[in-house]
């Protein structure tokens, strides 16, 4: 069967990243790299907090405290497939993919190796003692602790590329959240993501590189 759009635009965009498992030559023009381009659901990104230019990371290791889920850190390097995201709506709305993704929507977004949502709850985050950040269920189980709500920093109504977000938990209120506070063991040299319920630089998020689903007609 024939590989569709999105799934030969990321074929050709891993074969780039040495860590992603595949090798070929193929060029980087699947890959955006347009500054302003709008992010739509499907897409496939990274997300680097802007503060310490780490990268939204998270691997099939568990944490060793709380709720014992995958564990979320912060990646220093920019090439590593375990740092891609897939950005997906929420169950029960009318958003498809290709549909632009707005100031104020209800996203997920899965972890596109693992399958596993991004997640929230109220379990202690191993070194700061915040809100603990995991990975948790896999595409037939979802639930109201993947749901986070985007919001756009300044005046633009769609989420686009370079653009500073926050990223705020539906179930507990808190913000997506890095800082400098590194993992020594395990996850050594890659710093710890929680969830804070203040509006910190620390909350300040950019999607960074990806494979960018082309805007449906309808949505714009």
């Amino acid at each position: 069967m024939a590989l569709g759009f999105f799934s030969l635009a990321l074929f050709l965009y891993l074969s780039l990243d040495p860590d992603s498992g595949y090798s070929t030559s193929a060029s980087a023009a699947a890959a955006s790299g347009k500054e302003g381009v709008e992010i739509t659901y499907g897409s496939a990104i990274k997300l680097m907090h802007e503060k310490t230019k780490f990268r939204l990371h998270s691997h099939d290791v568990p944490y060793g405290s709380g709720s014992g889920q995958q564990s979320v850190t912060g990646f220093p390097g920019v090439v590593d497939s375990n740092s891609y995201w897939i950005v997906k709506p929420v169950p029960g709305t009318t958003a498809k993919q290709g549909d632009a993704v707005k100031g104020g929507d209800t996203i997920r977004l899965q972890h596109m190796k693992t399958k596993k949502w991004l997640h929230s709850h109220l379990h202690a985050s191993p070194i700061s003692g915040n809100l603990e950040v995991s990975c948790f269920g896999d595409d037939s189980n979802s639930d109201t602790g993947d749901h986070w709500k985007l919001i756009i920093e300044g005046s633009g109504k769609t989420w686009k590329q370079d653009q500073k977000v926050r990223l705020q938990h539906i179930d507990t209120s808190g913000y997506l959240h890095s800082h400098d506070k590194k993992y020594q063991r395990i996850a050594g040299g890659q710093q710890e993501v929680c969830g804070i319920r203040e509006k910190k630089a620390d909350n300040i998020w950019l999607a960074a590189e990806g494979v960018y689903l082309p805007l449906n007609e309808s949505s714009k």
